[in-house]
């Protein structure tokens, strides 16, 4: 793997990619060329105006016909052009049998912002590669399925005709929308992905003929023309980007925004997965995930901030609301009381629209998932974790399950583990490093975290029970009081007791209402499950024979942590209080 100046993993606040890759045929006929490259052009001009808060970026073999043609209008309108090699650079170049070919080849390279190639798949040789067709398929199986994972459009210049030649367009297509590569994944390795809809299907599908004698498109498909062409099972062809990936992209879109926007503070202020750590002993492409991790969590913290401040002036507000209620229907009713109930009950809804129109809460919950996804990723590449299918990655299982709209999370994680992705890294240093500042011990990791913050929640849950208590005793006390001694007090005495009683229950059922909107109970309950399940891993460890045993216990620790962590939006996204909600509360 090399790289040129500008490379993706740069620490400036920049706007996150939407990474466009590119497949197609080489044996494109002439005479179509310009009008594909017109399409072509269109669809980034179209991408650049939509979605103008993210950067374009092509990732390209460079090989001949449709990859240079894409790269070759990438760098002519501005679209940054990353070059992602099949095999070693010396013996790619052997594809390139003319001397212009090769000249065009180095000259894309010099341009690209990036230069990576793939490892050699395992059980292939330089030698199978020089002599074999079939290893050399192998290694453009592996291309295709690494494209297919990192991007977030899959750009096809294509008759349409399905193809069984390993590594071929017809081929990447398939996987691409059906999980499924022939001769290079095993046929055995069913997926959850070949079922669920998610927001990894999306081919832009540029309809063309080849240079040959049954060149001409699949049966229904005019040259020239142009799909979105997803698993969608009404419209698998569309004009119009489908709604879903139009979610997607927007919340991507706004995560960029927001990485730009806070860009200077996040770069203050935000907390390292890596800390101090030596990077030339971790992988290549470590510190592009920290620096997304980075990012995810300052964002996470910084609305959690705003959407606890909203929650509490809420629920004092609420509270105030309430006394009002009580004091006007007990002791003083005065139309000022029902003014001053009506002017909190406003004050409360307007802070609730403002955090719902700014979306606090779900950036809040999107955010901090992602960056728990970024910290399993980020620990997996420096172990050297990888996954038992050769074309799965760490992000192609998180949240596979859930609402599609979450697949945005997905697409960030595909970005910031390419360079990890391309060399998995497999020494035992960062396999140390992993397991020391993952797990920790009782006050360093996620050990020492989970441990404080399940204390932390229990002593919240504590002044919840003294809350309780204390309003049955208060209530008790009152309600004695007034059997024993109530026909002989006075009307004003008898309804401030009655008042008290109310304001000691009303606490209580504020804070009871706090606590359920916070989810003071069920994150005790995942504090103790995380705290578990990770000091399982450390006692696993401490007693595994070998480094393969090691990473098995990290993948398997992380498999737990991201599907607990995928439980977890799902149960917290409602939340937030709703308007008769407050009503409610206040009267």
């Amino acid at each position: 793997m090399s790289e040129e100046a500008g490379r993706p993993g740069s620490r400036e606040p920049r706007a996150l990619p939407l990474v466009i890759a590119t497949t197609g045929h080489r044996d494109l006929v002439a005479g179509e060329m310009p009008r594909i490259r017109e399409r072509v052009r269109d669809l980034f001009a179209w991408l650049a105006e939509r979605f103008p808060e993210r950067r374009l970026q092509v990732v390209s073999a460079l090989a001949e016909g449709a990859d240079r043609l894409v790269a070759e209008e990438a760098l002519a309108t501005g679209v940054e052009l990353v070059a992602l090699l099949p095999m070693p650079r010396e013996l790619y170049v052997r594809d390139f049998r003319e001397d212009a070919s090769k000249a065009g080849f180095d000259s894309l390279v010099r341009r690209a912002s990036a230069v990576y190639e793939l490892p050699l798949a395992p059980g292939i040789g330089a030698d199978d590669i020089r002599s074999s067709e079939r290893a050399r398929g192998l290694q453009y199986a592996q291309l295709g399925v690494f494209l297919s994972a990192h991007c977030h459009i899959l750009l096809a210049l294509w008759d349409g005709k399905p193809s069984d030649r390993l590594g071929g367009t017809g081929q990447i297509v398939r996987f691409h929308h059906d999980d499924v590569m022939p001769g290079y994944s095993a046929p055995t390795a069913a997926t959850q992905q070949m079922l669920v809809d998610d927001e990894s299907d999306l081919v832009y599908h540029v309809v063309c003929s080849r240079d040959r004698p049954d060149g001409a498109p699949r049966a229904g498909l005019e040259p020239l023309d142009w799909w979105w062409f997803t698993k969608d099972r009404e419209r698998p062809l569309s004009k119009e980007l489908p709604p879903q990936h139009r979610l997607v992209f927007r919340r991507y879109g706004e995560f960029s925004e927001d990485a730009v926007r806070f860009g200077a503070s996040i770069e203050a202020a935000g907390n390292s997965l890596l800390g101090t750590a030596d990077l030339t002993r971790l992988p290549p492409g470590i510190d592009d995930i920290d620096r997304l991790f980075r990012t995810a969590d300052w964002l996470a913290v910084h609305y959690q901030r705003r959407v606890l401040a909203g929650l509490r002036t809420t629920y004092l507000l609420a509270f105030f609301m309430a006394l009002a209620f009580l004091l006007y229907a007990d002791v003083l009713p005065s139309p000022m009381l029902m003014i001053a109930f009506l002017l909190l009950f406003a004050g409360a809804t307007a802070i609730q629209l403002w955090s719902r129109r700014k979306a606090w809460h779900r950036k809040y919950l999107d955010y901090r998932v992602l960056a728990e996804g970024l910290r399993v990723q980020l620990y997996w590449a420096a172990a050297g974790v990888r996954r038992e299918s050769v074309s799965k990655f760490t992000h192609d299982h998180f949240l596979q399950t859930q609402d599609p709209e979450l697949g945005w999370i997905r697409n960030v994680m595909r970005v910031a583990g390419f360079r990890c992705d391309v060399e998995p890294a497999g020494a035992a240093r960062g396999l140390d490093f992993a397991i020391r500042e993952w797990i920790g011990d009782s006050a360093t990791g996620q050990l020492g975290y989970f441990g404080r913050k399940r204390e932390e929640r229990l002593a919240r849950k504590r002044i919840t029970d003294r809350l309780a208590r204390l309003s049955l005793l208060v209530s008790v006390v009152v309600v004695a009081v007034l059997l024993v001694a109530g026909s002989t007090m006075t009307d004003t005495l008898r309804e401030w007791l009655l008042v008290v009683m109310g304001v000691t229950l009303l606490l209580f059922g504020v804070r009871e209402s706090y606590a359920d909107s916070t989810a003071e109970e069920e994150l005790i309950k995942q504090y103790d499950f995380m705290l578990r399940i990770f000091q399982n891993a450390r006692r696993r460890l401490d007693h595994a024979e070998n480094d393969a045993e090691r990473r098995q216990i990290l993948r398997a620790l992380g498999d737990s942590a991201l599907d607990e962590h995928a439980q977890w939006i799902l149960t917290n996204r409602d939340r937030a209080p709703e308007q008769g909600d407050i009503w409610r509360m206040g009267s």
